[in-house]
């Protein structure tokens, strides 16, 4: 039986339409809590990928012939698919229901993992990481859509903290169990693990999720709309992955950064002509859901710029093994698994704006302690900084999402929330590239002086450059002919510099996130958060 979302039309202020009814489901279909868990089921594919796929690569690599080259792609094909498609996937799901969009993008994304588990060569890994990337992306927005529509104002929070605590914990879980797979299986089952997983969550959607649709959904789509904003993304996510090659200052980093500006302009005015808009502009006339995207973007500057360097610090610096890096890291899980819920609970007490402040204030002091972090430092202290970064983002991921989606009409909760994964997406871009620039910039003006200074023998320009590029990833540049005391000197240069690189970054970081506590400042509970309070079986 398929449930509507009765909306009444506009009021003549142009407000949004309110709710006047919602079918109830039938036995157990569009019960809020099962659907929580159904989504969760799909949302923990995605995430558990995110992370598990990087442990596989080396075997990929050895197994497949893949050069560095080939690697990079396996990431950047699945990130450019996903990044470009999430908003245009959310309006999907506003358009023919977000059940139908989460039940194809679960069933599309397992079908994708199993072809790269049966692929013979690393074109075909790559081709099917695009498809994996187009269904993870009606996926995600789905999940928030029918989250949004099926719980009620007072728990929607509540929900969103565990969609939260199932994103962090299998997030930090990936690296761990990619680990096991790899070493004791074959890099396939990496992905083989996706298909009892969406097998589990399409057999659970179709028995327990409740379509949710408003009656004044779109109607029809707004093909150049659609085309304008996928060039733009493109142009601009393709820059930030290509800047650390091709340079800061470099012509095609400009020109395709140039390119997305101006696409971005021709979008923004497309949209003020066009009947049915992608993004209608109306949704960025309300102050708190621009700030929520804002939000979003500096959180993910800070935290996943931040933490790129951390998995260096514990791999290369420190000589971890990518499991037991991964177990270095629970701390920050366990506090955003255990931090999420009660967030939400919190935020539907108190309202978001002093949970959002305190939760990136405790974000910029986690980020200043890691500037504070040397090569010998132990594992209690490092776990204290990550226990308190995890602390600080639990707040900020379920507030700030709930600002976005809350504060969106129903109609448009779909394009709500893929604006909320589209600003993960580009924040945890710029933060990887821009503080990836700071890192670079940093080890290119110390490392001469700290090499001569070690009394180490000149390097010509290409050794240099290329011995810079490997300590910016925190590996001292040793090959195994060099007498040992020669050896420890070259590796002590290469962490010591490496370390001053990772201070900047992070006190660059811990900037950005002190910005976001004025922003935080912005936003207020979800206006429009009650639409979805018409389900039953609270």
């Amino acid at each position: 039986m398929t449930g509507r979302i009765t909306m009444d039309k506009s009021t003549g202020d142009g407000g949004p339409a309110a709710p006047r009814a919602a079918e109830r489901g039938t036995g157990l279909r569009g019960h809020p809590w099962l659907t929580l868990v159904t989504v969760a089921v799909g949302v923990m594919m995605v995430a558990l990928d995110g992370t598990i796929v990087a442990i596989a690569n080396p075997a990929i690599a050895k197994d497949l012939g893949a050069t560095w080259s080939n690697l990079q792609w396996i990431t950047n094909a699945y990130f450019l698919a996903l990044a470009v498609s999430l908003i245009t996937a959310g309006k999907l799901g506003d358009r023919f229901g977000h059940r139908q969009t989460f039940l194809i993008g679960v069933a599309g994304f397992a079908a994708a993992s199993a072809a790269i588990g049966l692929s013979q060569g690393i074109t075909m890994v790559i081709v099917f990481r695009v498809f994996q990337g187009l269904f993870g992306a009606l996926l995600m927005p789905a999940a928030l859509g029918l989250l949004r529509a099926t719980f009620p104002a007072e728990r929607l929070n509540m929900a969103i903290g565990i969609w939260g605590m199932v994103i962090g914990a299998s997030t930090a879980g990936g690296p761990i169990l990619g680990g096991v797979l790899v070493e004791h299986v074959n890099w396939e089952s990496v992905f083989f693990i996706n298909v009892p997983v969406g097998v589990l969550a399409v057999a659970l959607g179709a028995w327990i999720l409740l379509d949710h649709r408003a009656e004044n959904a779109p109607r029809s789509f707004d093909i150049p709309g659609i085309v304008l904003l996928s060039a733009a993304m493109f142009c601009l996510v393709w820059a930030l992955i290509k800047a650390p090659e091709w340079g800061w200052g470099g012509l095609w980093t400009w020109l395709f950064i140039g390119a997305a500006i101006a696409l971005f302009i021709g979008f923004a005015g497309w949209e003020t002509q066009v009947r049915e808009p992608l993004i209608p502009p109306a949704l960025f006339r309300s102050v708190p859901l621009s700030a929520g995207v804002v939000l979003m973007v500096l959180m993910a500057i800070a935290f996943m710029g931040g933490l790129f360097f951390v998995t260096f610090y514990l791999q290369n610096v420190h000589g971890m093994s990518p499991i037991d890096a991964g177990l270095h890291l629970l701390p920050l899980t366990g506090m955003m698994i255990v931090g999420s819920p009660l967030a939400g609970v919190l935020i539907t007490k108190a309202g978001p704006r002093v949970p959002l402040a305190g939760g990136m204030a405790l974000t910029a002091l986690a980020m200043y302690g890691m500037s504070t972090l040397e090569t010998d430092t132990g594992s209690g202290v490092m776990s204290l900084w990550f226990a308190v970064l995890g602390l600080g983002l639990a707040p900020v991921m379920v507030g700030a999402t709930e600002v976005i989606v809350g504060n969106a009409p129903m109609e448009l909760s779909g394009v709500a929330g893929g604006l909320q994964q589209s600003a993960m997406q580009i924040g945890g871009s710029l933060g990887t590239a821009v503080l990836g620039a700071v890192m670079a910039s940093k080890v290119d003006n110390d490392l001469p002086g700290n090499w001569q200074e070690a009394g180490l023998p000149p390097l010509g320009p290409e050794q240099a450059e290329a011995t810079a590029e490997a300590v910016q990833f925190g590996i001292a540049p040793v090959s195994p002919d060099l007498p040992p005391e020669v050896a420890g000197t070259i590796t002590e240069v290469a962490h010591d510099t490496f370390m001053s690189g990772m201070h900047l970054a992070s006190l660059t970081a811990a900037a950005v996130a002190a910005v976001a506590i004025a922003v935080a400042f912005l936003t207020k509970r979800g206006a429009n958060a009650e639409a979805g309070a018409g389900v039953g079986h609270i």
